[in-house]
């Protein structure tokens, strides 16, 4: 009889502690799922393109490819990182059929509950020039910012729109929140290139990194100031979503060479340091395109730093790394990161991706960050 008692007391125990974790696990939930990626544009001088693929530029292979399985995972929104198309124009022609193309190409997401929220990338923004010396330059000018807006301003951001589609609350919207003439080395108007809005708990902030007449840069001032805003109405999670990054990934094999190169805004390390300053004292979360591969670090981690840099500028652009100067197969392949903000305070960061020999898409990488 004692046996019996004790047996039944295990199992009575037993079933107590299995449903109370259950129910811990349950309390646990996403409160909000994104995907992110940049850079699918076609690049003409490296690939030959059909007299049809010359209008759109568009490494369309990929990027459907992407937006099927992007959307078979059901995410509330799809941050893009720039470089959506190949631009350097400010014919309005070129440009619109371009952007009109893209547009087509994602459509089927705003249809099926994701929510698409476009940053601008240096190829929407910038021109080929040449400088005084006549040395060749890329440089953005305000046409292409004002075909920016004309092009993508319906997306950024509509509200009601946003809640049908994604079935969440925004909130903190205005179009007059962005970097002011005057700041920031900005000298035009920035509305609708940098801005930012809370979701929940979460804050998203999207930069332009390359407004005219201050190319390869970062409104810090206006990041401060929009990030200490978002904390006083209590926001706990920062994202911050721009085309070039803080920090040039280089390979093991590239540093051993010494072929170390600076491709983002890391070119003005006054720039770069302040703006990961904000990052840091903010522990957020630095989503970039324009370097064509995934990468993933800890800028500051040797200093005790924590914050993320994720670069996925890997949507279909030519490979940024060559067969030779790769680390890793992830150097070279088509990748983007699933992210969900947790009801727990954590962010679980997902990143997949497929080669160029069409594989099946894989898990690269998976982590997770406690804010």
């Amino acid at each position: 009889m004692r046996k019996l008692l004790v047996v039944l007391l295990g199992i009575i125990i037993s079933q107590t502690s299995l449903a109370q974790t259950e129910t811990k696990h349950a309390k646990v939930k996403t409160l909000f799922h994104f995907v992110t990626v940049g850079d699918s544009r076609e690049e003409p001088a490296l690939v030959k393109l059909s007299a049809q693929e010359q209008l759109w530029i568009q490494n369309t292979k990929v990027l459907t490819r992407m937006v099927r399985e992007i959307q078979a995972a059901k995410p509330q929104a799809l941050f893009f990182n720039g470089d959506m198309i190949y631009g350097y124009s400010t014919d309005p022609k070129i440009m619109n059929t371009q952007y009109a193309y893209w547009r087509g190409a994602t459509s089927h997401l705003m249809e099926t509950g994701t929510y698409i929220v476009p940053v601008p990338g240096n190829h929407e923004v910038q021109i080929k020039a040449k400088d005084d010396n006549g040395k060749p330059i890329k440089k953005a000018v305000v046409e292409s910012e004002i075909l920016w807006r004309e092009n993508m301003g319906d997306l950024i951001v509509n509200p009601v729109r946003w809640e049908e589609i994604t079935k969440t609350k925004i909130s903190a919207w205005d179009i007059k929140n962005t970097p002011a003439i005057g700041s920031d080395g900005i000298t035009t108007d920035q509305s609708q290139l940098s801005y930012s809005f809370d979701v929940d708990q979460s804050h998203f902030a999207i930069i332009n990194t390359d407004p005219t007449g201050f190319d390869d840069s970062a409104p810090v001032n206006w990041l401060a100031e929009d990030f200490a805003r978002a904390k006083s109405r209590g926001a706990k999670n920062f994202f911050v979503f721009s085309h070039k990054m803080a920090f040039t990934y280089n390979t093991e094999k590239q540093k051993s060479l010494n072929k170390i190169k600076a491709g983002g805004f890391d070119i003005r390390k006054e720039v770069r340091d302040t703006f990961w300053d904000i990052i840091e004292k903010y522990q957020a979360i630095s989503f970039t395109g324009h370097q064509h591969t995934y990468h993933a670090s800890q800028p500051r981690k040797a200093e005790g730093g924590h914050a993320w840099q994720v670069i996925v500028g890997s949507g279909g652009s030519n490979y940024a790394i060559s067969k030779e100067m790769m680390d890793k197969p992830s150097d070279r392949m088509y990748s983007w990161a699933d992210v969900k903000v947790k009801s727990n305070g954590k962010t679980e960061i997902k990143i997949f991706g497929f080669d160029d020999q069409w594989k099946k898409t894989q898990l690269i990488e998976s982590w997770t960050v406690t804010n």
